[in-house]
């Protein structure tokens, strides 16, 4: 059985995975990935998979 493990992430770190776009603050899904420690398509499917428990504008994707 896994623990949960809380990990301590210098706030520099995050600050440069914040990027501004059209006046907004956004941050890449492979950045946000990394910060949590998984795979970015995991991370993708389980925003897709539990919508409900995030705001409406939490991610879009760019084309």
């Amino acid at each position: 059985m896994k623990k949960n493990m809380a990990i301590a992430i210098p706030d520099e770190i995050i600050m440069n995975k914040i990027y501004f776009f059209r006046g907004q603050k956004v941050m890449i899904d492979r950045d946000l990935a990394e910060l949590y420690q998984v795979e970015t398509r995991r991370l993708n499917e389980q925003v897709k998979r539990n919508a409900k428990r995030f705001p409406e504008d939490f991610m879009f994707q760019l084309n």
